[in-house]
């Protein structure tokens, strides 16, 4: 409530208050309201799951003194009938502050950038740290992000607040830091060469640290190119993590590749990701790769059987084969298969496949109507790993508007 009260005084100095057009405020905001079919439901409470849930999102974007940008968003996300109706329920319970910070755009009058607060954090691909969209909430970090601008490309900077032993919801500390530069428009022999291979090559270190029961000092190394050449894009990364986790010493690695092509209005993308496993968990070290903060939604199928990499895997990480078609259907609709083959990495047992179908149509500019279906087809080893006994099926139609 007190949010609220905040945001309704606000809105009365915008109103009242003859600066504001110098001062260039500016709103926008979010409505997807999504409803969701599963079958069966992960956690096991329910054989099948449907349910709908919303987001509402308002946005205020102030342009302050010189080159200082203030932002602040406001955030509700609910199930259609979680509250019967607003006279038995007021008390705004999953209204939040989302994100709000000051940016300073030109730090210092140079091409260097700093955002101070709470915010949304999307590195390269969002293979580690990412904003997870895909989710009625989405992800947000407290903390500052500083974006550097050299000449051959550019470098992000962040240091994030995970956990803070002086509040009343955690006893310990835990921090999160990286370093991510992007070398833009890499060329075969540094020059242009015909056809030769064009891209950006990414090159980051992570740094996360727990204290705590879950005790971790733990570092991320890794690369990414991702390009074109001639028709083809491609995409390759690796990654490696060293230090400690839980008491015990990491050794663990992940590296995947893309390779596509169009073919007329058919996009066709060819997938491998492999995140390495651990068959000895008794042995004083974890070669299991943890995907940290990653937006894993868009890499391991839509039905989220593989969120929490590697809880979901049970330490024995992850093989995903995949092969990926998009094709417009019209001028406002298009359609998007998925196919994954997904297997264990330290013992290579099969654990299933899953086919995702998506066909989106932009109703209007703002306005898009986006339904999936999919389907899971679990082999024996699934249930072990997994949890998951025989199919499942996960279906969606949401509607997302903004303005």
């Amino acid at each position: 409530m007190r949010c609220t009260l905040y945001l309704t005084l606000l809105c009365t100095y915008v109103v009242c208050d003859g600066a504001y057009a110098e001062r260039e405020i500016s709103l926008s905001g979010q409505i997807r309201p999504r409803y969701e079919f599963r079958n069966p439901l992960r956690d096991g409470t329910a054989a099948t799951a449907a349910f709908t849930s919303m987001r509402v999102r308002a946005q205020l974007d102030a342009a302050l003194a010189g080159d200082v940008d203030a932002m602040i968003q406001l955030q509700d996300v609910r199930f259609f009938g979680e509250e019967q109706n607003t006279l038995a329920d007021y008390s705004a319970d999953n209204f939040d502050v989302h994100q709000a910070y000051i940016h300073f755009k030109r730090l210092g009058g140079s091409r260097h950038a700093l955002k101070i607060g709470r915010q949304a954090v999307a590195l390269g691909g969002q293979r580690l740290i990412g904003a997870v969209e895909w989710t009625q909430q989405g992800r947000v970090f407290d903390g500052l992000r500083l974006s550097l601008a050299p000449s051959w490309g550019k470098v992000d900077v962040v240091a994030i607040q995970l956990a803070e032993a002086s509040s009343a919801q955690f006893s310990h500390d835990a921090y999160l830091a990286g370093i991510y530069a992007t070398l833009g428009g890499v060329k075969k022999g540094g020059r242009p060469q015909g056809d030769a291979p064009t891209g950006d090559l990414d090159m980051f270190g992570l740094y996360d640290k727990e204290a705590g029961a879950s005790t971790t000092d733990r570092v991320t190394l890794g690369l990414r190119l991702a390009g074109q050449r001639a028709a083809y894009a491609y995409r390759v990364e690796g990654s490696y993590q060293t230090g400690t986790r839980r008491g015990e010493d990491v050794a663990a690695f992940m590296f995947g590749g893309r390779v596509g092509r169009p073919f007329g209005r058919l996009k066709l993308d060819l997938w491998y990701d492999y995140l390495s496993g651990d068959s000895d968990p008794d042995d004083g070290e974890t070669k299991v790769f943890d995907t940290l903060f990653a937006t894993n939604h868009k890499f391991y199928g839509f039905a989220d059987r593989f969120l929490n990499i590697p809880v979901h895997t049970k330490g024995l990480g992850l093989q995903d084969f995949a092969l990926k078609g998009a094709v417009p259907l019209g001028t406002r609709t298009s359609l998007a298969v998925h196919g994954h083959s997904f297997f264990t990495a330290a013992k290579g047992e099969h654990l299933c496949e899953e086919v995702d179908l998506t066909l989106t149509y932009q109703y209007r500019p703002n306005v898009a109507v986006v339904g999936g279906l999919s389907q899971v087809v679990s082999d024996d080893a699934m249930a072990a790993v997994n949890g998951l006994k025989g199919n499942m099926t996960f279906a969606f139609l949401l509607t997302n508007a903004t303005f």
